[in-house]
């Protein structure tokens, strides 16, 4: 039994709950999203399952999920990287971000998400469980395909991706 730690909007813990009890409760519990680029500046997404609990079929960012009890964030990220994509690399940690998402199931995201970054050109090994599909694409394309086919991605990358471009833009005139 999957469980996500509770949290509270300082990402104080304050207990476990199962996973998909926390999410038909929309309680705030911890996660993370990472986003891979490539040396060209594009950014690898994927699209999720079919099978996936919610959001299936959606483009999202390179990876997303929640640590477990008594995992380190960072740990977690590395963890599903290659868990999901089947890959590893370095990653930082960009930001944190809270929201609350609910969806047509009846279930409800409601997330401390903490977000890392990280390059990577290797070979991409996606776990089919997990990931439908995945591609790099660059600022600009992922900017306009939000634009042009909203429905055609998941609800958190619509609020992380702006932060992660304009985090990332900063980055690179440093």
């Amino acid at each position: 039994m999957e469980q996500v730690i509770l949290v509270n909007e300082q990402d104080i813990e304050l207990g476990v709950m199962e996973k998909m009890e926390a999410h038909k409760k929309a309680l705030l519990h911890r996660a993370f999203s990472v986003f891979i680029f490539n040396n060209h500046h594009e950014l690898l997404l994927q699209q999720r399952a079919i099978s996936k609990y919610h959001s299936g079929g959606l483009w999202t960012n390179t990876c997303c999920s929640h640590p477990r009890p008594g995992e380190a964030v960072a740990d977690a990220a590395l963890r599903r990287l290659k868990e999901e994509m089947g890959f590893e690399t370095a990653l930082s940690k960009a930001f944190d971000f809270t929201y609350k998402a609910p969806f047509s199931n009846g279930l409800t995201e409601h997330e401390f998400d903490h977000v890392f970054v990280g390059t990577y050109m290797g070979a991409i090994e996606p776990n089919a469980d997990e990931v439908e599909n995945y591609a790099y694409y660059s600022l600009a394309s992922i900017e306009e395909m939000l634009q042009k086919n909203p429905d055609d991605f998941t609800v958190w990358f619509h609020i992380a991706f702006p932060k992660v471009r304009d985090w990332y833009l900063k980055q690179q005139n440093n």
